[in-house]
């Protein structure tokens, strides 16, 4: 053949101008489903438009996207104004977006959104029933494909963190028809044998239709009653699955769960080692404050001088005796004084005191003589004076009228 072969470049460029000319092109109003969409930090929207049958992919420049009165989404319908370009470089056409405008949602997102919905009300998201993560599992557990980047990811990352703990891999499909259910069983079995102490399910980004076997009730249902914690790390940091709202704890991306279900043993043992220097700090402190306190009571009297206390016991006891002594001379000298009035009193009563004044008692037989009507004539009477006895003869009697 004598035809010269173009570049692949002059080919794109050539397909690029056709495209450019075609008039319908420069200037097509198109309606479909927005998936796998991404708004990139510099400002930049990028996504694909679907239909039923069909898709083809969109980029919606800074300029045009901050005249949007609305932020686009995974599912939602809508109608776009814009421009069929060629992108040369990789032999890609797309629509250069100028207008967006909401056509409604589709019908996998609203599907979504009313499984969401139906499973918090029956309480699967609430955080009561999420259970601990455990600090340090032995065996983790992996639900994903067996091939691709993401068990990769995970085993560098868990490897790296803890060489000790081990990956038990239990492959499933990802995506597809049927998959939810071999999820689902995964996760049984993984319950019913033990094989974990912590289980992740992973896979990574992709559109709504990729993560859709996440998005099923009879996966979240799984989750809800695996007795192992699950930890779920399904799409990008920016992909929401129903099975990230019932996981126990959801990860960004895989990587992150593998961070998340290992600690790095590295940090283990950099706090195990301030805690070491923490507690013999104290320690020594410790120690040093008891010294302290030792000396302090090894200094008291009671150590330096033990018969101190013995010796101030006895003084304090001599003043007590003194003072009891004191007491007892002076109510015995209260008492003596008290004594001598009542025998002066006592002694001013006596009828000996008053016979000293002339007076006398006369007795008759042992009885005090007190009426003439006492005694007869010829009766013996005693007749007592201060200074002794005299016994009479009764003779004569003579009463008072």
């Amino acid at each position: 053949m004598n035809i010269k072969p173009i570049s692949v470049t002059e080919l794109n460029l050539y397909i690029k101008d056709k495209i450019n000319k075609d008039e319908f092109l420069n200037n097509v109003y198109i309606k479909g489903e927005i998936s796998n969409f991404k708004h990139h930090y510099t400002g930049h929207m990028y996504f694909t438009l679907k239909d039923e049958k069909s898709l083809i992919k969109c980029i919606m420049f800074k300029s045009s996207t901050e005249r949007l009165n609305f932020t686009p989404k995974d599912g939602m319908k809508v109608r776009v104004f814009g421009t069929v370009a060629v992108f040369e470089r990789d032999g890609v056409y797309q629509i250069y977006c100028k207008a967006m405008e909401e056509d409604g949602l589709g019908d996998l997102y609203q599907k979504y959104e009313e499984l969401k919905n139906k499973l918090e009300k029956k309480g699967l998201f609430d955080s009561i029933h999420k259970k601990r993560i455990p600090f340090m599992p032995k065996v983790i557990g992996v639900l994903t494909s067996s091939t691709g980047s993401v068990i990769r990811d995970i085993i560098n990352v868990s490897t790296r963190r803890n060489p000790n703990v081990y990956i038990r891999l239990l492959p499933v499909p990802v995506q597809g028809s049927g998959a939810e259910k071999e999820i689902a069983k995964a996760i049984e079995i993984m319950n019913e044998k033990k094989l974990a102490d912590v289980i992740i399910l992973a896979r990574g980004g992709g559109s709504l239709e990729d993560l859709w076997p996440f998005n099923e009730e009879i996966v979240a249902e799984a989750i809800y009653n695996s007795n192992i914690p699950i930890i779920s790390a399904v799409g990008h940091e920016t992909d929401f699955t129903i099975a990230d709202f019932v996981a126990d704890l959801r990860a960004p991306t895989p990587s992150a769960a593998a961070e998340l279900a290992v600690k790095d043993m590295r940090d283990i043992n950099e706090k195990l080692m301030n805690y070491n220097k923490r507690y013999k700090l104290a320690l020594n402190k410790k120690v040093e404050f008891m010294k302290l306190r030792f000396e302090k009571v090894m200094n008291r009297r009671a150590y330096t001088n033990p018969l101190q206390r013995i010796q101030d016991e006895y003084v304090r006891l001599d003043k007590v005796m003194k003072n009891i002594e004191i007491s007892i001379i002076k109510q015995e000298k209260e008492l003596r004084v008290k004594t001598i009035e009542l025998i002066t009193k006592i002694d001013s009563l006596s009828p000996l005191k008053i016979l000293t004044r002339g007076y006398v008692v006369a007795e008759k037989e042992g009885n005090i003589v007190k009426s003439v009507d006492d005694i007869k004539l010829n009766d013996d009477i005693n007749v007592t004076f201060s200074d002794g006895k005299v016994k009479a003869n009764v003779k004569e009697i003579l009463k008072n009228k």
